[in-house]
């Protein structure tokens, strides 16, 4: 094998390294999470979601084995691009008919759910997950018991959906993660969440 492939091919070689380094973009999370979360328990009318113009993914098409002189600049030219795509990953899309459903469902929920977080019967678990904190009286149980669940399933399939429309189900429990410290510190004065350790406070 001569110089000129050997170089070539530890080019592609470099380029696929740069690309499988698919990381979690931790810090746009929160910042979707806070969003999708203030949006829920917002009273205000919704506001449509801008969507941003998709960024464009430059592909190396320099292949040109006769310019020996040039092809470490070649490699440059395509490691660069292939940064740039992988760069690209810390934006998480949150368009989605499945997400734009789901939050749908929360938001008409959370006037319900509000006067029992006030109440101190429900409270936010340290997963991000409801509970009952306190029993409801006895005409309330049933629907207390109700609203827990079905919020509980949204939200589930929220993380899931987002994971999806990112193109990476394997990022579900990041999400989940994420969100889990989001709806605590997106809770409102008086709200019960629980700490790491089990424990519960009140904000």
């Amino acid at each position: 094998m001569n110089i000129k492939k050997i170089t070539f091919l530890s080019a592609l070689f470099l380029t696929a390294c740069v690309t499988i380094n698919i990381y979690f973009p931790a810090a746009a999370a929160e910042q979707v999470a806070d969003e999708i979360i203030q949006d829920i328990q917002s009273t205000e009318p919704e506001i449509p979601q801008k969507k941003e113009s998709p960024q464009k993914k430059e592909s190396p098409q320099s292949r040109s084995p006769e310019w020996q002189t040039n092809i470490y600049k070649l490699v440059d030219q395509a490691v660069s691009v292939f940064i740039s795509s992988a760069h690209a990953e810390a934006n998480l899309s949150v368009d989605s008919a499945d997400i734009r459903r789901i939050t749908a469902s929360m938001r008409a929920r959370f006037a319900e759910l509000s006067v029992f977080y006030r109440q101190g019967v429900i409270g936010i678990k340290s997963d991000g997950f409801l509970t009952v904190k306190v029993e409801p009286s006895l005409k309330d149980r049933n629907k207390v018991n109700k609203l827990i669940a079905a919020e509980n399933a949204d939200r589930n399939k929220l993380y899931q959906a987002i994971a999806q429309a990112n193109g990476h189900p394997e990022w579900f429990e990041q999400i989940k993660s994420t969100f889990a410290d989001r709806w605590i510190s997106n809770a409102e004065s008086g709200w019960w969440y629980q700490t790491p350790s089990g424990s519960w406070k009140q904000k």
